[in-house]
């Protein structure tokens, strides 16, 4: 249960960094297993032929992934902690199936560069969240609807095949999800800090993983948008 009560705040400062450091471990693990799995799904032939021939096979992982974050998302407070964390786990697997073609796609520098490049901004849109006196509570409405914006452009150009376009929509998605990111990170932050020292431990377990799912999320997305912009290079 989170409480409204601000002054507990300062009783729960130790309990609060422990809750900020879990959702970024977890996060960090379910980025691991993602680029362990698509690194060795592009690296056994037999396998990326199988998921690149059977459209079946591989619209059913996507169709799979979205069905399970959503699930995931929506009860993930009314799951057991063991159910919520299985779950991320079988998300972040399938995301690495699905991920894997982009070592057909792009150069290993390439996907290095956006590797980095999307670390060093995530982390510096985290940093900006965690020190700024600024709420940002107020920008979840507008980054909700150029989420929304981007899908429906997107949906559009697939019909028009529009590079401009293509490139314009990549560099907005940059900035929708590093201002996501920003957003997220006080949104846990204010979890930790209306929670206090009086969740259970399998609360616990669940906020991390539910923080974790939302930065997941945002990373991932930087990624792949950064991946269309220094894909142009090659």
């Amino acid at each position: 249960m989170i409480y409204g009560n601000e002054q507990t705040y300062s009783r729960a400062g130790a309990r609060d960094r422990s809750i900020i450091k879990n959702v970024y471990l977890w996060m960090t693990a379910g980025l691991a297993l993602t680029g362990v799995v698509a690194f060795g799904i592009s690296s056994n032939q037999s396998i990326m032929s199988a998921l690149i021939s059977n459209q079946v096979l591989f619209f059913g992982a996507i169709i799979a992934e979205l069905a399970l974050v959503m699930y995931l998302s929506a009860r993930i407070m009314k799951m057991s902690a063991t159910a919520a964390t299985l779950s991320f786990a079988l998300y972040a697997f399938l995301n690495g199936v699905t991920l894997s073609v982009i070592f057909l796609a792009y150069t290993g520098a390439t996907i290095s560069l956006a590797f980095f490049t999307t670390a060093a901004t995530f982390g510096a849109m985290s940093l900006y969240a965690m020190t700024t006196k600024r709420d940002l509570s107020g920008m979840g409405h507008y980054l909700l609807m150029g989420v929304i914006g981007i899908i429906v452009v997107s949906v559009i150009n697939i019909f028009l095949k529009s590079p401009a376009i293509y490139y314009m929509i990549s560099y907005i998605g940059v900035l929708v999800f590093m201002g996501l990111t920003a957003y997220d990170t006080q949104t846990i932050l204010r979890w930790s800090a209306q929670a206090g020292s009086s969740i259970s431990e399998e609360q616990y377990i669940k906020f991390s993983i539910m923080g974790a799912l939302k930065l997941y999320l945002d990373f991932i997305n930087i990624f792949l948008f950064m991946l269309r912009i220094f894909g142009r290079r090659r």
